[in-house]
């Protein structure tokens, strides 16, 4: 089988599990977008896959973006930032990337706000939830939240559009289930005090996006399950 084939395939068999998902949770799916998770995939396979339908691609770390994205510039791709962002690669990251998805502390707020002054920009973030509580992972800490989001509205060029979450893996996806509904109630609690942009809620990967999608995913960020294996 060729690589456009398979890829293809991929791609029609998530589309199938959406439209399932979509259907069980009464949810349409066009409230679904499906972003290519795009670490160390070459750029030959998101351009097939950008050719399929896909048009928001999430990467990982900034030196691996900026080749990708540079080889890729013909395409009017989405370019997500999904990792940990080191404060020292703000400057780089704001010139790739139209969203932060990662936001999760206090000094990377000030550095993106200082680059984003210098560069006149507005720059759309999510925040990142530990959901699970889990200390080898980066995220705000749930009970936090409020609090951390009114420090962040001080700053006037960052744009809170949504919250992310990657919750503790789970061989069987179905036991994710409880931290995606907890998301969605924090999500729900803090939607009345933002504005009308304030609408993402990415969370679910290939293991369990189908789950994601039933407790009220908006973004999926799909790598192995699209893409095949990481090269």
């Amino acid at each position: 089988m060729n690589l456009k084939t398979e890829l293809r395939e991929n791609y029609i068999k998530i589309l199938e599990n959406v439209q399932k998902a979509c259907e069980k949770s009464g949810r349409k799916i066009e409230e679904i977008k499906i972003l290519g998770a795009s670490k160390k995939q070459s750029p030959e396979k998101i351009k097939i896959i950008f050719e399929l339908g896909v048009k928001m691609f999430g990467e990982n770390y900034v030196q691996e973006a900026e080749k990708k994205i540079l080889e890729l510039k013909n395409f009017p791709i989405e370019w997500h930032f999904i990792g940990r962002l080191q404060t020292n690669k703000v400057k780089k990251a704001l010139g790739l990337f139209s969203m932060i998805q990662t936001l999760d502390r206090i000094n990377l707020a000030q550095e993106i706000q200082k680059q984003a002054e210098k560069r006149d920009l507005r720059i759309p973030v999510l925040i990142e939830i530990n959901i699970g509580k889990e200390l080898t992972k980066g995220g705000v800490d749930p009970e936090k939240l409020e609090e951390f989001i009114e420090e962040i509205k001080k700053f006037d060029r960052i744009k809170i559009k949504g919250l992310m979450c990657l919750p503790p893996y789970e061989e069987n996806p179905e036991k994710t289930r409880p931290y995606f509904a907890k998301m969605r109630e924090i999500f729900e609690k803090i939607k009345p005090y933002m504005d009308s942009e304030f609408r993402e809620l990415s969370m679910g990967t290939s293991n369990d996006y189908t789950i994601a999608i039933e407790e009220g995913a908006t973004i999926i960020r799909i790598g192995e399950a699209l893409f095949g294996k990481r090269i």
